[in-house]
Parts: C-alpha cells; sequence; structure tokens
C-alpha cells in the first residue's frame, strides 16, 4: 500500500509493447513517466523487438501509465500493448531500466 491511501493496495502492471519501439527512446520516456508517477518497477527491451514493463504503484497512477503507453506522446510507433493486472510484490525499491 501507499503511505498516503490506504484505501487500494498496490497492484502490479506487466506490459508488453510492439511497434517501432526501440532505439527511439522508448524504455527512457517510460522510465521519467514511471517515476513522475512514483512507481516503482523496470522496462527492458526484448528480443523480439518489443519493450516490457513491469511497474508497481496505485491503481489509479498504474492506469495513467497505460494510458501514456498507448498514447501518441509516447516515443516511436506503438502497434500494441498487452496488459495484464495482478498484485504487486513490493520487490523493486525503484523504477529502472533494464
Amino acid at each position: 500500500m501507499t503511505p498516503t491511501d490506504t484505501s487500494s493496495p498496490a497492484r502490479r502492471l506487466t506490459a508488453r509493447i510492439t511497434g517501432n519501439v526501440q532505439a527511439v527512446g522508448f524504455r527512457y520516456r517510460t522510465l521519467q513517466q514511471a517515476i513522475r508517477l512514483g512507481l516503482t518497477g523496470v522496462v527492458s527491451n526484448r528480443n523480439d523487438g518489443s519493450v516490457r514493463v513491469v511497474a508497481e504503484g496505485s491503481p489509479a497512477d498504474l492506469d495513467s501509465l497505460l494510458q501514456w503507453l498507448e498514447s501518441p506522446a509516447a516515443p516511436g510507433s506503438v502497434a500494441a500493448v498487452e496488459a495484464s493486472s495482478s498484485d504487486a510484490t513490493g520487490e523493486f525499491p525503484d523504477f529502472r531500466t533494464d
């Protein structure tokens, strides 16, 4: 749970983003968005050309990140975002790139 909001337990967003999303600043900009939203987790390039995001935080902040990932504001050209939600594990001390 976040210290200021005990009504919403932390959640985990796992997303796979496809399209032209590598070598366009996608990870860096995702890192900036996640930090701005107070999320923890990791963003990484995958061998298949996609980007994987695992983020934990409040449901509202995760929704904001997901909306940004799907928006024209995200760098490159996003073809699709496959996302799932689960309980947070608390394994991340901050948000980072891999």
